[in-house]
């Protein structure tokens, strides 16, 4: 998704530096930016510095290289306790999750929830214009923008899931299993999220969008989030053990909808 969203950033014209614990996915981006060696070369005088890494321990190993005075988007997926963590550190940290996949990140259409100071979330704009179709300003308070998308994920995997689920038990009665998107097409209960990752499943394409791996741990994250409010986090528990079984089972690079793997 960061290289997907580095090209639109440079495309917007902004001027751009990018680095990757992987060189050679830095260097995919050549042609567009400058490839920094480290972390601290990456954001050496910058004004705007986002960080797009798997987890809380990703980020953690590349903070003390962000300027003090630089605007820092933590775009990531890294749960509501890390966040507030990393804000207490930097005073113009801006809590700026996404909301999409692959495509999206590719399009420039994710969708960013925004919370932090008002100031650093102007001056942010410009990248979240080109990243985003659309911007969600949830708070001036880092951990709001968070919070929201641990929610917004929580039913992004009960589709997920429930889609998944379906189309194991019909093949196991038997059916064929167009029939279940048949047979909510159109209707109340439809999705075209379902419609999409039910086709794509049904023809054994597994082709990463956002991969099963990232979906486990989005599961742990929010059912922590859920225990620590006192939400019962049997739901999103259950659907965390079958994504883990199939990764166990070798899908974990595969989409999250390779969670059909691990019904059986």
């Amino acid at each position: 998704m960061g290289a997907g969203m580095a090209r639109n950033i440079a495309k917007a014209g902004l001027p751009l530096r990018v680095w990757n614990r992987s060189r050679d996915k830095a260097e995919a981006l050549a042609d567009i930016a400058t490839v920094a060696g480290t972390p601290a070369e990456a954001v050496a005088g910058a004004d705007v510095v986002v960080t797009m890494l798997f987890d809380a321990d990703a980020v953690d190993s590349v903070v003390k290289d962000i300027p003090s005075d630089a605007v820092w988007l933590q775009m990531g997926t890294i749960g509501v306790d890390a966040t507030l963590r990393l804000a207490e550190q930097n005073g113009t940290y801006v809590d700026a999750p996404v909301l999409g996949t692959k495509q999206p990140a590719e399009n420039g259409t994710l969708l960013v929830l925004a919370s932090g100071p008002e100031s650093a979330k102007a001056k942010a704009q410009p990248v979240f214009d080109a990243v985003g179709q659309r911007t969600v300003r949830v708070s001036d308070k880092p951990g709001d923008a968070t919070r929201l998308k641990l929610v917004l994920n929580s039913w992004i995997l009960a589709i997920v899931a429930g889609t998944g689920q379906a189309i194991t038990f019909a093949e196991s009665l038997g059916l064929d299993p167009r029939l279940f998107l048949d047979g909510i097409a159109g209707a109340a209960s439809d999705s075209p999220y379902a419609q999409l990752k039910g086709e794509a499943t049904i023809a054994g394409d597994f082709t990463p969008a956002f991969t099963l791996e990232g979906a486990v741990k989005d599961a742990g994250l929010i059912a922590e989030a859920m225990r620590q409010v006192g939400v019962d986090p049997a739901v999103v528990t259950a659907i965390r053990s079958v994504l883990a079984r199939a990764s166990e089972r070798g899908h974990g690079g595969a989409d999250m909808s390779a969670i059909y793997h691990g019904f059986r």
